[in-house]
């Protein structure tokens, strides 16, 4: 019981979040958004040429079980998306902000999602297809994850 009212306030967090982010963005653009210091980061992922990922802003959440909340802008260049891959311990919301994201989430079907749609993974689903939907436009979206940090943040799927 404790544990699942510790999950729901956890969610209930995340989906504040996305609201007030999207809240954020939509009155007064992008790079202005969750400055506080040191929890400010920059950071370019260098591993998948043609994605840029930017931590936006990223705490420990000590009264919630140590978990970790990080808000990430992601980029993909037209037609760029990565291989299958897991995120063991973490629940994964998405809201797009620019352009076409295409998603596949376990045995779902693939979405196409145009701004202002949002996904979610459950920790541990098979994130199947994860790309731009567009040969010729960029991708924006972002992403807000809830971590269990004692487990891996990815996991590529074995094929």
């Amino acid at each position: 019981m404790k544990k699942n009212v510790i999950s729901h306030a956890v969610l209930g967090c995340a989906t504040a979040a996305i609201a007030s982010c999207v809240t954020y963005v939509s009155l007064t653009g992008w790079p202005q958004m969750l400055t506080p210091g040191a929890a400010h980061a920059q950071t370019a992922a260098p591993a998948n040429t043609g994605v840029k990922q930017i931590d936006l802003f990223k705490t420990t959440m000590n009264d919630v079980m140590g978990r970790v909340v990080t808000l990430r802008r992601t980029e993909r260049d037209p037609g760029n998306g990565s291989d299958a891959h897991r995120h063991p311990g973490s629940h994964t919301f998405g809201y797009v902000l620019e352009g076409t994201y295409e998603v596949k989430v376990d045995d779902g079907p693939v979405r196409r999602l145009g701004p202002g749609e949002v996904f979610y993974e459950p920790p541990n689903a098979l994130h199947a297809v994860s790309r731009n939907g567009s040969t010729t436009q960029p991708v924006k979206y972002l992403v807000i994850q809830v971590s269990d940090p004692t487990k891996p943040a990815t996991v590529p799927e074995k094929k």
